[in-house]
């Protein structure tokens, strides 16, 4: 039997970084944080995409600490803003990034579309890296429409004005239990977390 192998988690979002360890208990993995190592420098996010995104944030820590790195990149697509947030999801109202005034410039450009023309979608993109070459990227999205205003307390980002389809409730409503069922981030790290144990299979079979 090997060790353990680590797996550090490219986030400082300690909401994003709890969201993950749920979804990958279980799993023969030390997992780490990027504040466990102080050389590991912030990448910037140039991509057009979110796997784009997701892939240049593993690759480039990977390369940078030695190790398994996984990184994530997500947000909010609505229809009636031609896609807007997108990528800038984080930082739509500024460099601050922060969530209630992103929910409000959102909520604000919005305020003449009717319910029906409210529809969006989270995506999402997580891609695993070795210090010399990507492993994998696994996208997934989660459909539903923007409420009139934001509602509930839990959760975090865009969730207190994400209506999921099918529910009267935001996400911010829902609870985690709920929400790491329907997210887009859930259900790609539930994929993330079936490609992992392949992998981990593979690192054992060949002893590592």
């Amino acid at each position: 039997m090997t060790d353990n192998r680590t797996l550090v988690i490219g986030t400082r979002n300690r909401k994003k970084l709890a969201e993950i360890q749920r979804l990958l208990d279980g799993l023969p993995v030390v997992l780490n944080t990027l504040d466990d190592y102080p050389e590991a420098g912030d990448v910037e996010e140039t991509g057009k995409t979110f796997k784009n995104n997701a892939v240049l944030k593993a690759a480039e820590t990977a390369a940078a600490i030695g190790e398994w790195t996984v990184a994530d990149d997500s947000g909010l697509e609505v229809d009636a803003l031609g896609g807007r947030p997108g990528v800038y999801s984080a930082r739509y109202a500024g460099p601050e990034q922060v969530d209630e005034n992103n929910m409000a410039k959102v909520l604000k450009e919005l305020r003449d579309v009717e319910m029906e023309r409210r529809t969006a979608r989270f995506k999402c993109a997580i891609a695993l890296a070795a210090p010399d070459r990507l492993l994998f990227v696994v996208e997934e999205s989660c459909e539903g429409r923007i409420a009139l205003g934001p509602r509930g307390t839990s959760g975090f980002g865009y969730d207190p004005v994400f209506v999921p389809d099918g529910y009267g409730r935001s996400f911010a409503e829902l609870g985690s239990e709920i929400k790491d069922r329907l997210s887009h981030r859930g259900k790609a790290l539930r994929r993330f977390r079936e490609e992992l144990k392949k992998l981990l299979q593979q690192d054992n079979d060949h002893g590592r």
